[in-house]
């Protein structure tokens, strides 16, 4: 009897999982990113003095895209999508720019058209980004990673104190409500199964709506007020104007989501152990690019991979990208029916705070684990690493401290994120790549500090 040969086995990061755990892996997906989906559309709305209406219409058309934008990025077709277990979200560093676009520079329309021309360049800069993957060792990448997961604590923190701008802000019961969600994810991923034990957060979250509700935390009241149905339509809110100064403005934007997304996606491929390529770093950059375009054609905004979810793929050790695919159609789902979105909204945010926690924890202690690997001694390897981190958490710990300086300035700094992987990167070439001294340490140790 002829033997067949053995199956191609199938790599963790294209495994397709029962439909039951998709289901409820996705929808924790969902949860952990939810309150930083519709906070851009919030603030910028806000600033802009929009009606309730359009608001609500700038929410459901931001669902919608933001699950349009994670299925490109995890299914992918052709040369768009990294394919990998990555959601997509509005990019909080666009939130500065568009707010004075539209409060002094030609509203929305003047917001949109500099949003798809953002997003044309990110397409066509996205092969030399590609490129640029060498300068990206376990020394910088890790150095980013732990910036990333640093600097998202403090949304967990505003979360867990009851959310920013909320009028009981760091109430006792806030606290503890985050602390007891912050036991049972820790419960439940110690002493469950393994199955309960990787949608742990999704556990915490529901447990920790479930104690909310009676104690006057959250009401549904806003579910009945809701549509059913409600369906974004092209430039909805008028036609594109295209104002110079604008475009300017979200063309710096592009360059720090485009520095932030690589760190997103290098953190990503080193959890999943598919190590990002020249090649699929341009693909998904791309698909940041055609995702933005969108925005700006279906009343939305700039999109980049979203670092709250890095962290979840680190914590639950779930690789599937069709995972992260089933959160994206889950996503178009509460785009296109409000009443369902409104339900998710009620989750209470100290909720989210103690889920948080340690989701972006675990961000910080991945960097930690790729830092491992690098060489400290006999180097200044430690230096860039310190220099760096020092660097990204500065507007992390003083949010205003470069408010005196130009508005292209803080696009750029007033992200700690982008700001210590530019400082990484700087710092790497010039103790590991530029000639040193005669003997120098730093120089002898180049080829294992800095090998890529």
């Amino acid at each position: 009897m002829a033997t067949t040969a053995p199956a191609h086995p199938v790599h963790p990061v294209d495994e397709v999982p029962p439909v039951r755990h998709l289901a409820a892996f996705g929808l924790q997906h969902v949860l952990a990113m939810y309150a930083g989906a519709v906070a851009v559309p919030l603030i910028v709305g806000g600033a802009m003095k929009l009606s309730p209406a359009d608001l609500a219409y700038l929410i459901t058309a931001d669902l919608l895209v933001c699950g349009i934008a994670t299925l490109i990025q995890c299914v992918g077709f052709w040369r768009f999508g990294v394919r990998l277990p990555i959601m997509q979200g509005c990019t909080f560093a666009a939130v500065t720019p568009m707010v004075l676009i539209g409060t002094t520079g030609g509203g929305l329309p003047a917001i949109y058209g500099s949003v798809i021309v953002a997003g044309l360049a990110i397409m066509l800069l996205a092969p030399v980004f590609g490129r640029l993957l060498r300068f990206f060792p376990p020394l910088v990448t890790g150095t980013v990673i732990l910036i990333i997961g640093v600097s998202l604590l403090p949304v967990a923190g505003n979360w867990a104190a009851g959310g920013v701008g909320a009028k009981d802000f760091g109430a006792p019961k806030n606290l503890a409500l985050a602390g007891f969600v912050l036991a049972v994810v820790l419960g439940v991923q110690r002493f469950a199964p393994p199955f309960l034990s990787r949608i742990a957060v999704l556990a915490g979250i529901a447990v920790g709506l479930a104690v909310a509700v009676p104690f006057g935390f959250t009401d549904f009241g806003g579910v009945g007020d809701a549509d059913w149905v409600g369906i974004s339509t092209p430039f909805h809110f008028g036609t594109p104007t295209f104002h110079a100064s604008a475009i300017v403005s979200m063309l710096v934007v592009a360059l720090v989501t485009m520095t932030e997304t690589t760190g997103d996606l290098i953190a990503v491929g080193e959890m999943t152990d598919r190590k990002v390529e020249p090649r699929t770093l341009a693909d998904g950059l791309r698909a940041d690019g055609l995702s933005t375009v969108l925005g700006g054609v279906f009343n939305t905004f700039p999109y980049t991979a979203f670092a709250q979810n890095v962290g979840l793929v680190g914590m639950t050790r779930v690789r599937s990208r069709w995972v992260v695919a089933t959160a994206g159609g889950i996503l178009v789902l509460l785009g296109l029916l409000p009443k369902l979105g409104a339900v998710v909204a009620a989750v209470p945010a100290p909720v989210l705070g103690g889920a948080g926690l340690v989701m972006f924890g675990t961000v910080a202690a991945s960097g930690l684990r790729t830092l491992a690997e690098v060489d400290f001694k006999g180097n200044n390897n430690l230096t860039v690493v310190a220099v760096s981190v020092a660097v990204g958490m500065l507007p992390v710990g003083v949010p205003t401290i470069y408010a005196k300086f130009p508005d292209w300035f803080q696009t750029v700094m007033n992200s700690g994120i982008s700001a210590g992987c530019l400082t990484a990167i700087v710092l790497n070439l010039l103790f590991n790549h530029l000639p040193g001294k005669a003997g120098s340490a730093g120089a002898a140790a180049e080829p294992k500090a800095a090998s890529v």
